[in-house]
Protein backbone atom coordinates (compact mmCIF):
# COMPACT_ATOMS: atom_id res chain seq x y z
CA UNK A 1 0.00 0.00 0.00
CA UNK A 2 3.17 2.43 0.72
CA UNK A 3 4.65 1.85 -2.46
CA UNK A 4 1.68 2.66 -4.39
CA UNK A 5 1.29 5.64 -2.32
CA UNK A 6 4.66 6.56 -3.25
CA UNK A 7 4.40 5.58 -6.67
CA UNK A 8 1.66 8.22 -7.09
CA UNK A 9 3.05 11.29 -5.47
CA UNK A 10 6.62 10.05 -7.30
CA UNK A 11 7.93 12.23 -10.26
CA UNK A 12 8.74 9.67 -12.14
CA UNK A 13 11.93 10.24 -14.93
CA UNK A 14 13.40 8.75 -17.70
CA UNK A 15 16.76 9.86 -18.41
CA UNK A 16 18.73 9.49 -21.66
CA UNK A 17 22.09 9.91 -20.43
CA UNK A 18 23.93 10.59 -23.71
CA UNK A 19 27.99 11.13 -24.46
CA UNK A 20 26.94 14.44 -26.50
CA UNK A 21 23.18 15.55 -24.77
CA UNK A 22 21.21 14.87 -21.64
CA UNK A 23 17.17 14.41 -22.03
CA UNK A 24 14.50 14.13 -19.48
CA UNK A 25 11.02 12.43 -20.18
CA UNK A 26 8.93 13.10 -17.48
CA UNK A 27 5.52 11.08 -16.88
CA UNK A 28 2.37 12.54 -18.44
CA UNK A 29 4.60 15.94 -19.23
CA UNK A 30 6.88 14.55 -22.24
CA UNK A 31 10.34 15.65 -22.81
CA UNK A 32 11.13 18.72 -20.02
CA UNK A 33 15.36 18.95 -20.52
CA UNK A 34 17.20 18.78 -23.31
CA UNK A 35 20.77 20.06 -22.59
CA UNK A 36 23.89 19.41 -23.72
CA UNK A 37 26.40 17.04 -21.49
CA UNK A 38 28.60 19.51 -20.32
CA UNK A 39 29.80 20.28 -16.84
CA UNK A 40 31.94 24.06 -15.99
CA UNK A 41 34.21 22.75 -13.06
CA UNK A 42 36.15 25.18 -10.48
CA UNK A 43 39.38 23.55 -9.37
CA UNK A 44 39.34 25.39 -6.19
CA UNK A 45 41.77 24.99 -3.16
CA UNK A 46 43.30 21.30 -2.44
CA UNK A 47 41.92 20.35 -5.79
CA UNK A 48 38.15 20.62 -4.60
CA UNK A 49 36.16 21.05 -7.65
CA UNK A 50 33.47 23.07 -7.20
CA UNK A 51 30.30 23.16 -10.44
CA UNK A 52 29.51 26.63 -12.08
CA UNK A 53 27.52 25.49 -14.64
CA UNK A 54 25.86 22.60 -16.63
CA UNK A 55 23.98 21.67 -19.62
CA UNK A 56 23.89 25.18 -22.74
CA UNK A 57 25.62 27.63 -20.19
CA UNK A 58 28.56 25.40 -19.55
CA UNK A 59 28.94 24.13 -23.17
CA UNK A 60 29.26 27.96 -24.01
CA UNK A 61 32.92 27.65 -22.19
CA UNK A 62 34.13 24.27 -24.23
CA UNK A 63 37.71 25.88 -25.68
CA UNK A 64 37.57 28.86 -23.70
CA UNK A 65 37.94 28.85 -20.21
CA UNK A 66 40.84 30.13 -17.67
CA UNK A 67 43.31 27.74 -16.08
CA UNK A 68 41.25 27.58 -13.32
CA UNK A 69 38.06 26.52 -14.51
CA UNK A 70 37.84 23.30 -17.00
CA UNK A 71 34.59 22.41 -18.84
CA UNK A 72 34.09 18.77 -18.76
CA UNK A 73 32.18 16.34 -20.73
CA UNK A 74 31.91 13.55 -18.00
CA UNK A 75 30.51 10.69 -20.23
CA UNK A 76 33.08 9.62 -23.06
CA UNK A 77 32.10 6.80 -25.84
CA UNK A 78 28.61 6.25 -24.09
CA UNK A 79 29.84 5.13 -20.26
CA UNK A 80 31.39 7.27 -17.29
CA UNK A 81 34.96 8.76 -17.48
CA UNK A 82 33.95 11.52 -14.61
CA UNK A 83 31.74 9.98 -11.66
CA UNK A 84 31.45 12.74 -9.04
CA UNK A 85 31.28 15.07 -12.73
CA UNK A 86 28.23 12.66 -13.77
CA UNK A 87 27.17 12.44 -10.06
CA UNK A 88 26.75 16.80 -10.28
CA UNK A 89 25.09 16.24 -13.66
CA UNK A 90 22.59 14.22 -12.71
CA UNK A 91 21.62 15.66 -9.39
CA UNK A 92 21.28 18.96 -11.45
CA UNK A 93 18.71 17.56 -14.45
CA UNK A 94 16.64 15.31 -11.59
CA UNK A 95 16.52 18.70 -9.57
CA UNK A 96 15.56 20.51 -12.60
CA UNK A 97 12.85 18.43 -13.24
CA UNK A 98 11.20 18.08 -10.84
CA UNK A 99 8.06 19.48 -9.82
CA UNK A 100 5.26 19.53 -6.89
CA UNK A 101 5.99 17.24 -4.08
CA UNK A 102 9.71 16.75 -3.61
CA UNK A 103 8.78 14.55 -0.22
CA UNK A 104 8.94 11.57 -2.67
CA UNK A 105 12.08 10.65 -4.54
CA UNK A 106 11.50 10.07 -8.33
CA UNK A 107 12.12 6.36 -10.10
CA UNK A 108 14.23 6.66 -13.07
CA UNK A 109 14.97 4.90 -16.18
CA UNK A 110 18.40 5.20 -18.08
CA UNK A 111 19.79 4.48 -21.14
CA UNK A 112 23.09 2.46 -21.57
CA UNK A 113 24.92 1.16 -24.38
CA UNK A 114 24.69 -2.42 -25.28
CA UNK A 115 27.29 -4.33 -24.04
CA UNK A 116 28.87 -2.51 -21.58
CA UNK A 117 29.95 -3.72 -18.40
CA UNK A 118 28.87 -4.99 -14.86
CA UNK A 119 31.13 -2.23 -13.38
CA UNK A 120 30.28 0.57 -15.97
CA UNK A 121 26.52 -0.47 -15.50
CA UNK A 122 26.72 -0.58 -11.54
CA UNK A 123 28.42 2.75 -12.18
CA UNK A 124 25.06 4.86 -13.84
CA UNK A 125 23.34 2.82 -10.97
CA UNK A 126 25.62 4.63 -8.15
CA UNK A 127 25.54 8.20 -9.68
CA UNK A 128 21.82 7.82 -10.02
CA UNK A 129 21.17 6.83 -6.63
CA UNK A 130 24.07 9.69 -4.74
CA UNK A 131 22.10 11.91 -7.08
CA UNK A 132 19.04 11.16 -4.78
CA UNK A 133 16.43 9.02 -6.21
CA UNK A 134 14.14 6.09 -5.03
CA UNK A 135 14.66 3.65 -7.79
CA UNK A 136 16.93 3.03 -10.55
CA UNK A 137 16.24 0.32 -14.28
CA UNK A 138 17.97 0.26 -16.79
CA UNK A 139 17.10 -0.37 -20.68
CA UNK A 140 19.13 -1.15 -23.27
CA UNK A 141 19.41 2.16 -25.59
CA UNK A 142 18.94 0.32 -29.00
CA UNK A 143 15.89 -1.21 -27.57
CA UNK A 144 14.79 2.56 -25.49
CA UNK A 145 15.45 3.63 -29.85
CA UNK A 146 13.18 0.51 -31.38
CA UNK A 147 10.26 1.37 -28.47
CA UNK A 148 10.63 5.70 -29.83
CA UNK A 149 10.67 4.51 -33.32
CA UNK A 150 7.31 2.76 -33.20
CA UNK A 151 8.68 -0.60 -33.82
CA UNK A 152 6.22 -3.59 -33.41
CA UNK A 153 9.15 -5.16 -30.89
CA UNK A 154 6.98 -7.51 -29.09
CA UNK A 155 5.94 -9.37 -32.34
CA UNK A 156 7.28 -12.38 -33.57
CA UNK A 157 9.66 -10.70 -36.73
CA UNK A 158 12.65 -9.06 -36.84
CA UNK A 159 13.54 -5.09 -36.68
CA UNK A 160 16.58 -3.60 -37.26
CA UNK A 161 17.81 -0.42 -35.36
CA UNK A 162 20.82 1.65 -35.67
CA UNK A 163 21.09 4.37 -33.03
CA UNK A 164 24.54 6.79 -34.12
CA UNK A 165 24.84 9.11 -30.99
CA UNK A 166 27.48 10.98 -29.49
CA UNK A 167 29.98 8.56 -28.20
CA UNK A 168 28.45 4.79 -29.70
CA UNK A 169 26.59 3.36 -32.64
CA UNK A 170 24.42 0.43 -31.52
CA UNK A 171 23.11 -2.01 -34.27
CA UNK A 172 20.73 -4.19 -33.10
CA UNK A 173 18.24 -6.84 -34.72
CA UNK A 174 15.33 -6.85 -32.56
CA UNK A 175 12.43 -9.70 -32.00
CA UNK A 176 9.78 -10.71 -29.22
CA UNK A 177 11.16 -7.55 -26.74
CA UNK A 178 14.39 -8.83 -26.62
CA UNK A 179 17.74 -8.02 -28.59
CA UNK A 180 18.46 -11.30 -30.87
CA UNK A 181 21.91 -9.50 -32.12
CA UNK A 182 23.43 -6.54 -31.22
CA UNK A 183 27.28 -4.70 -32.11
CA UNK A 184 28.04 -1.89 -30.28
CA UNK A 185 30.67 0.58 -32.01
CA UNK A 186 32.57 3.63 -30.33
CA UNK A 187 32.32 5.35 -33.49
CA UNK A 188 29.76 7.95 -33.78
CA UNK A 189 29.29 11.98 -33.68
CA UNK A 190 32.28 12.76 -31.48
CA UNK A 191 34.60 10.51 -33.61
CA UNK A 192 32.79 12.56 -36.97
CA UNK A 193 33.65 15.65 -35.00
CA UNK A 194 37.66 14.72 -34.21
CA UNK A 195 38.12 13.15 -38.08
CA UNK A 196 37.09 16.86 -38.96
CA UNK A 197 39.62 18.71 -37.05
CA UNK A 198 42.22 16.03 -37.98
CA UNK A 199 41.58 16.34 -41.30
CA UNK A 200 41.89 20.05 -41.41
CA UNK A 201 45.03 19.77 -39.47
CA UNK A 202 46.98 17.72 -41.29
CA UNK A 203 46.03 19.75 -44.48
CA UNK A 204 45.68 23.50 -43.43
CA UNK A 205 47.51 23.29 -40.36
CA UNK A 206 44.88 24.65 -38.63
CA UNK A 207 43.93 24.23 -35.56
CA UNK A 208 39.96 23.82 -33.83
CA UNK A 209 38.16 23.57 -31.37
CA UNK A 210 35.42 20.78 -30.59
CA UNK A 211 32.71 23.50 -30.80
CA UNK A 212 34.07 24.71 -34.54
CA UNK A 213 34.21 20.86 -35.87
CA UNK A 214 31.03 20.14 -34.91
CA UNK A 215 29.42 22.99 -36.51
CA UNK A 216 31.52 21.97 -39.81
CA UNK A 217 30.04 18.64 -39.95
CA UNK A 218 26.00 20.17 -38.93
CA UNK A 219 26.65 22.77 -41.61
CA UNK A 220 28.17 20.65 -44.59
CA UNK A 221 28.90 17.35 -43.37
CA UNK A 222 27.86 14.62 -45.45
CA UNK A 223 28.17 11.25 -46.63
CA UNK A 224 27.28 10.79 -49.96
CA UNK A 225 27.45 13.46 -53.16
CA UNK A 226 24.48 16.05 -53.45
CA UNK A 227 23.66 16.52 -56.81
CA UNK A 228 26.44 18.47 -58.47
CA UNK A 229 26.48 20.95 -55.43
CA UNK A 230 29.39 21.60 -53.90
CA UNK A 231 28.84 23.46 -50.31
CA UNK A 232 31.70 25.52 -48.59
CA UNK A 233 32.21 27.19 -44.78
CA UNK A 234 34.45 29.63 -43.68
CA UNK A 235 36.48 28.13 -40.69
CA UNK A 236 38.70 30.48 -38.39
CA UNK A 237 41.30 28.75 -36.04
CA UNK A 238 45.16 29.31 -35.14
CA UNK A 239 47.80 28.93 -37.63
CA UNK A 240 50.13 25.94 -35.80
CA UNK A 241 52.99 27.52 -38.45
CA UNK A 242 52.48 31.54 -37.68
CA UNK A 243 50.52 30.59 -34.48
CA UNK A 244 48.34 33.25 -35.20
CA UNK A 245 44.63 33.48 -35.82
CA UNK A 246 43.86 32.32 -39.44
CA UNK A 247 40.58 31.54 -41.87
CA UNK A 248 40.07 29.34 -44.21
CA UNK A 249 37.38 27.98 -46.56
CA UNK A 250 36.23 24.14 -46.70
CA UNK A 251 34.18 22.43 -49.47
CA UNK A 252 31.40 19.46 -48.13
CA UNK A 253 33.73 17.68 -51.00
CA UNK A 254 36.60 18.06 -48.25
CA UNK A 255 34.79 16.85 -45.38
CA UNK A 256 33.09 14.05 -47.01
CA UNK A 257 36.88 12.44 -47.65
CA UNK A 258 37.43 13.47 -43.80
CA UNK A 259 34.64 11.85 -42.63
CA UNK A 260 35.01 8.58 -44.86
CA UNK A 261 37.00 6.32 -42.08
CA UNK A 262 34.60 7.03 -39.25
CA UNK A 263 31.69 6.39 -41.53
CA UNK A 264 33.14 3.68 -43.21
CA UNK A 265 33.35 1.73 -39.56
CA UNK A 266 29.39 2.27 -38.92
CA UNK A 267 28.35 0.64 -42.31
CA UNK A 268 30.42 -2.17 -41.22
CA UNK A 269 28.91 -2.52 -38.24
CA UNK A 270 25.52 -2.86 -39.93
CA UNK A 271 26.89 -5.51 -42.52
CA UNK A 272 28.44 -7.65 -39.50
CA UNK A 273 24.95 -7.51 -37.86
CA UNK A 274 23.35 -8.67 -40.87
CA UNK A 275 25.67 -11.23 -41.49
CA UNK A 276 25.17 -12.75 -38.15
CA UNK A 277 21.44 -12.39 -37.72
CA UNK A 278 19.13 -15.91 -38.21
CA UNK A 279 18.10 -16.32 -41.75
CA UNK A 280 14.17 -15.66 -40.46
CA UNK A 281 14.93 -12.34 -39.21
CA UNK A 282 16.92 -11.53 -42.33
CA UNK A 283 14.26 -11.93 -44.59
CA UNK A 284 12.04 -9.29 -42.24
CA UNK A 285 14.78 -7.08 -42.45
CA UNK A 286 14.57 -6.88 -46.10
CA UNK A 287 11.05 -6.20 -46.03
CA UNK A 288 11.18 -3.81 -42.99
CA UNK A 289 14.30 -2.20 -43.94
CA UNK A 290 17.05 -0.87 -41.37
CA UNK A 291 16.12 2.05 -39.11
CA UNK A 292 18.18 4.96 -38.33
CA UNK A 293 17.84 6.89 -35.15
CA UNK A 294 20.31 9.01 -32.68
CA UNK A 295 21.86 12.57 -33.85
CA UNK A 296 24.11 11.17 -35.66
CA UNK A 297 21.94 9.72 -38.28
CA UNK A 298 21.31 13.51 -39.57
CA UNK A 299 24.27 13.77 -41.17
CA UNK A 300 23.16 14.60 -44.90
CA UNK A 301 23.04 11.41 -46.75
CA UNK A 302 24.00 8.66 -44.55
CA UNK A 303 20.61 6.97 -45.45
CA UNK A 304 21.52 7.04 -49.36
CA UNK A 305 25.26 5.63 -48.35
CA UNK A 306 23.68 2.69 -46.12
CA UNK A 307 20.97 1.90 -48.42
CA UNK A 308 23.49 2.01 -50.96
CA UNK A 309 26.13 -0.33 -49.43
CA UNK A 310 23.95 -2.94 -47.97
CA UNK A 311 20.82 -2.71 -50.49
CA UNK A 312 18.15 -2.60 -48.36
CA UNK A 313 15.59 -0.09 -47.89
CA UNK A 314 17.26 2.62 -44.80
CA UNK A 315 14.79 5.13 -43.25
CA UNK A 316 14.69 8.05 -40.47
CA UNK A 317 12.80 7.97 -37.57
CA UNK A 318 10.67 10.55 -36.88
CA UNK A 319 12.82 12.80 -34.42
CA UNK A 320 15.82 10.95 -34.00
CA UNK A 321 17.69 13.53 -31.47
CA UNK A 322 14.67 12.13 -28.65
CA UNK A 323 13.95 8.73 -30.05
CA UNK A 324 15.67 6.79 -27.32
CA UNK A 325 14.18 9.09 -24.70
CA UNK A 326 10.64 8.67 -25.88
CA UNK A 327 11.21 5.28 -26.06
CA UNK A 328 11.82 5.28 -22.26
CA UNK A 329 9.14 7.64 -21.30
CA UNK A 330 7.02 4.83 -22.97
CA UNK A 331 8.37 2.40 -20.15
CA UNK A 332 7.53 4.90 -17.40
CA UNK A 333 3.51 5.10 -18.61
CA UNK A 334 3.69 1.31 -19.11
CA UNK A 335 5.21 -0.82 -15.98
CA UNK A 336 4.76 -4.61 -17.98
CA UNK A 337 6.60 -3.04 -20.97
CA UNK A 338 9.33 -1.57 -18.46
CA UNK A 339 9.30 -5.20 -16.78
CA UNK A 340 9.91 -7.00 -19.98
CA UNK A 341 13.14 -4.63 -21.40
CA UNK A 342 14.35 -3.34 -18.50
CA UNK A 343 18.28 -5.11 -17.14
CA UNK A 344 20.20 -5.61 -14.10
Amino acid sequence: MLKKILDWFSNDLAIDLGTANCLVYAKDKGIIVDEPSVVAVHQGYRGQQKVLAVGKEAKEMLGRTPGSIQAIRPMRDGVIADFEVTQAMLRYFIQKSMTGSKLVKPRIIICIPFGITQVEKRAVKESAEQAGVREVYLIEEPMAAAIGAGLPITNPSGNMIVDIGGGTTEVAVISLGGIVFSKSERVAGDKFDEAIANYIKKKYSLLIGERTSEQIKISIGNAYPWDDEIKTYEVKGRDLIAGAPKTIEVTSDEIRDALADPISEVVEAIKIALEKTPPELAADIVDNGIILAGGGSLLANLDILIKEKTGLPVSLTEDPLTCVVRGCGECLESISLLKQVTIT
